[in-house]
């Protein structure tokens, strides 16, 4: 099994930046895709970023509202994750959750095996 822990949420204010860490315990950390997730207020749940395993070149993916400006990334000898939040906006705000799968499909679209317990990111404006 893997556990998710979530750090580094906080508040900040617009045009400021963040680092989320998410790390995992497991025997085969590399082996799984990693993503974030958020869900606002009266929102429903939004997919952030992801990361695929090595094995498919660690490819990157966004979602629209914050392209260029979040940058995910992994460190596997760490069993670490990373979101670096820059050019953060008041619509930033919300619950960020870690989730990892095995599987790409089930990850992109949020019906995976794992999650964190969520970390709050606050933007002031």
């Amino acid at each position: 099994q893997v556990q998710l822990v979530e750090s580094g949420g906080g508040l900040a204010q617009a045009g400021g930046s963040l680092r989320l860490s998410c790390a995992a315990s497991g025997r085969t950390f590399s082996a799984y895709h990693m993503g974030w997730f958020r869900q606002a207020p009266g929102k429903e749940r939004e997919f952030v970023a992801g990361i695929r395993t090595i094995w498919d070149a660690r490819r990157t993916y966004y979602g629209d509202s914050v392209k260029g400006r979040f940058t995910i990334s992994r460190d596997n000898a760490k069993n670490t994750m990373y979101l670096q939040m820059d050019s953060l906006k008041s619509e930033d705000t919300a619950v960020y959750y870690c989730a990892a799968d095995r599987n790409w499909d089930r990850l992109r679209v949020g019906v995976l095996d794992y999650w964190g317990q969520g970390t709050q990111v606050t933007v002031s404006s």
